[in-house]
């Protein structure tokens, strides 16, 4: 095949919006954030699992504390009464009953409260532990949040580039020959379709050509398309090419 060398110039730039047009199009599919959220999605999901079981550790103590201080209110309506009994009473065995009965709550409440600052420590634990899991949670939330934002502009950021180079590369296409844009495309659908020969090396699969490949493009007229030897793609002379 035969074109002229500003035509076949042309292809490295329709190489170039291809590989843009390639690397937008899979950063605006897969944002590099994407992994990082699924990640902290299910760790989300574990952190509030956790939180749920130290909820009900915390609702748990409080339960048992709020029992415990209705024990001791009983205790102490009950001392009072038999307070009053006591001081109203004249009868000596009843009196010993009454003060042997007091004794007894005095007992009872000592005991209820020793439980109740065990309780209490046990509750202070349990929201310490909560505001912990809590604060986990919110920057988990925090940072997905920041990710998410992050996301959505490199998607925004990457579509307008795949627009932007999808329509300079119709424009490049429009003024290829026919016959070079169709060997172009149908060596691009498998690789790269075109690169340049800079330095003796291809730059569509940097391989260092070898001086026999090298002798017969330097045999080949400037209006010859060729192919590298290695890829297969439409190699580009200049005055780089090293021939």
């Amino acid at each position: 095949m035969k074109s002229r060398p500003a035509d076949q110039l042309l292809l490295l730039e329709l190489a170039s919006l291809d590989a843009t047009i390639r690397h937008a199009d899979n950063a605006r599919r897969h944002p590099e954030q994407t992994a990082r959220v699924q990640e902290l999605i299910a760790q989300r999901q574990a952190q509030s699992a956790e939180l749920t079981t130290l909820l009900g550790v915390r609702d748990d103590a409080r339960a048992e504390l709020a029992r415990l201080e209705s024990d001791v209110a009983l205790v102490d309506a009950r001392a009072a009464r038999d307070s009053e009994r006591l001081a109203a009473t004249s009868n000596v065995k009843e009196a010993q009953g009454l003060e042997h009965e007091l004794a007894s709550l005095a007992k009872r409440k000592s005991d209820l409260e020793d439980a109740e600052l065990q309780i209490m420590e046990r509750l202070e634990d349990a929201d310490a532990a909560v505001a912990a899991q809590e604060a986990l949670i919110a920057a988990t939330n925090a940072e997905g949040a920041r990710l998410s934002a992050e996301g959505k502009e490199a998607v925004a950021a990457a579509s307008a580039t795949w627009e932007a180079a999808t329509r300079d590369r119709a424009a490049v296409a429009g003024r290829v020959p026919a016959d070079l844009l169709g060997l172009y495309e149908r060596l691009a659908a498998r690789g790269v379709g075109a690169g340049l020969l800079r330095r003796r090396t291809c730059e569509g699969c940097h391989m260092v050509l070898s001086g026999t490949d090298l002798g017969a493009l330097r045999q080949a007229a400037e209006d010859d398309v060729v192919m590298c030897p290695e890829c297969g793609c439409i190699l580009v002379r200049t005055d780089e090419s090293g021939l």
